[in-house]
């Protein structure tokens, strides 16, 4: 990757015409937050992303859970064929250093998109995320996502400030399998205990609420886990990690 911003000198430099009055020449720095600009396309500028678009927002995310992320589009547990080309020839340590550069980064959440759901449907999703449904042994999203759902260290996302449509994605991919977490994978668990009904109905809810001004991840939930996860285990930082470049 470090080549990167050497080409996109020369092919700017190839685009000014001949004999047009020289410029001064545009600097590049060797930086992470540049080098990850590539993010910028699918995820916005610093990984805000859009609420009315498709791609999740990553900024603040915990270090762990993005990580993981990045590791399972490595190893074919995540299936998204550009994902997978970005990530295939970075080493653990440089996918290391790019999950905690977006989860330094501590920024400002868009508004949420009005609710476009009829008012039952949005309240059998707030049921599902506040208080699960026991007769489906489907426990809240708050019992591993944080009371706030905003996240829980090392390594369980927030679940606000996400489009709808990524949500009801993900929820069906852990359904019929094509995205996987550590074994054992509770998230697979739970969504093949949602109907289809249901799990457009949380993912409903869960965009139209409002994200805190504080919404950085928890430090823990304070109560026990619900079901074993394998994603709650946090991530070993691989041997060869340097210091995160600045």
């Amino acid at each position: 990757m470090r080549p990167i911003p050497a080409l996109i000198a020369l092919l700017l430099a190839a685009c000014i015409p001949w004999g047009a009055t020289a410029q001064p020449a545009l600097r590049f720095e060797d930086t992470l937050a540049q080098r990850v600009q590539a993010c910028a396309s699918c995820h916005g500028q610093q990984g805000r992303a859009r609420p009315d678009g498709y791609y999740p927002r990553i900024a603040g995310k915990p270090a762990g859970y993005l990580y993981n992320q990045l590791k399972h589009f490595q190893t074919g547990q995540r299936q998204h064929a550009l994902m997978a080309r970005m990530v295939d020839p970075l080493s653990d340590a440089y996918l290391w250093e790019i999950a905690h550069h977006f989860a330094s980064l501590d920024l400002p959440h868009a508004p949420a998109l009005p609710a476009r759901a009829p008012a039952a449907v949005l309240q059998r999703g707030e049921q599902l995320a506040l208080r699960g449904d026991a007769s489906r042994q489907v426990p809240a999203c708050t019992a591993c996502h944080g009371a706030a759902l905003t996240g829980v260290q090392p390594a369980a996302p927030g679940l606000l400030g996400l489009p709808p449509d990524y949500i009801n994605a993900q929820l069906g991919a852990w359904h019929n399998g094509t995205r996987k977490a550590q074994a054992p994978d509770c998230m697979a668990t739970i969504a093949r205990r949602l109907p289809a009904e249901d799990v457009a109905a949380v993912s409903a809810w869960l965009a139209a609420q409002p994200v805190p001004l504080s919404a950085a991840p928890a430090a823990s939930t304070g109560i026990p886990a619900p079901l074993e996860c394998g994603s709650f285990t946090p991530p070993v930082a691989p041997a060869s990690v340097k210091a995160v470049r600045p």
